[in-house]
């Protein structure tokens, strides 16, 4: 099975609705969270396992055809040379969803031959949600779906970039990255709402060099690639997918215009 542009558009679309549901069930239970903790110590929450499965369902409707690696049940997928898959991570920020600052996502993404293809960011708290298909364009939208504005990546300007960083998992790496780079400000935000704001023309720069999983980026690298950003390893490489425990390593997600010798 292959997709083309329009199938991927359709299927933008599809998971636009699916987010939009699982952010109301998550939206639901705000507030009311009693979180136990994964294996790996990380929250898991109600709200999380309630997202999980109003996705799960929706997508056995909309493409059944496609498997489904989900951060909730990816224990039992190894990854073994999937071609065509959907990543979904159904609460991408748990700490902030426990904190109430409301940067928190729910995030789906279409990979298709290792790269991630159409991808939905909705983020129920904050009335956002971003969307884009290779091929296609981005676009956002708030989440009661009343009209959408196309986005795009932005040239650096020329009085520095503006960079995003993770507010929870912040470290030295980022910051020396950073030193070497031109920067006029610097925006710590939650989950993958640091892609959009590159998506949407609103920053420059989002340096990763600490742990992250596929189902953590793939939603954002689709919108911001459909954008006309890029995500790249340190190399310069394209940050793909179907890796080993689907495990990302450092990379960088850029708005429009050439990368700095340093990352091409």
């Amino acid at each position: 099975m292959s997709t083309d542009a329009a199938d991927r558009r359709a299927l933008a679309e599809g998971f636009a609705d699916l987010a939009l549901a699982a952010g109301a069930a998550i939206m639901a239970v705000h507030g009311k969270a009693d979180p136990t903790a994964k294996a790996d110590g990380s929250p898991l929450t109600e709200a999380d396992l309630r997202a999980h499965a109003a996705i799960l369902a929706g997508l056995a409707r909309l493409c059944p055809g496609i498997p489904v690696i989900s951060e909730e049940d990816a224990a039992h997928r190894a990854p073994g040379g999937l071609r065509l898959f959907i990543l979904v991570d159904p609460l991408d920020g748990t700490r902030e969803f426990l904190s109430g600052n409301g940067e928190f996502t729910v995030n789906i993404a279409l990979v298709e031959n290792g790269a991630p293809v159409a991808g939905v960011v909705a983020a129920p708290a904050l009335g956002r949600l971003w969307a884009g298909a290779a091929g296609q364009g981005a676009w956002c939208a708030g989440t009661d779906r009343p009209g959408r504005q196309a986005i795009a990546a932005r040239q650096p300007p020329e009085a520095g970039l503006v960079a995003v960083a993770s507010r929870s998992h912040r470290d030295a790496a980022t910051d020396a990255f950073l030193a070497g780079l031109s920067v006029a400000g610097l925006r710590s935000v939650g989950s993958s709402l640091k892609f959009c704001l590159l998506a949407a023309g609103e920053a420059d720069v989002y340096p990763r060099f600490g742990p992250t999983m596929e189902w953590d980026t793939a939603a954002g690298q689709a919108v911001l690639e459909a954008a006309g950003g890029r995500v790249v390893t340190p190399e310069g490489a394209p940050l793909r997918y179907g890796k080993p425990g689907w495990r990302n390593g450092p990379f960088i997600g850029w708005g429009a215009g050439p990368l700095p010798p340093s990352s091409s």
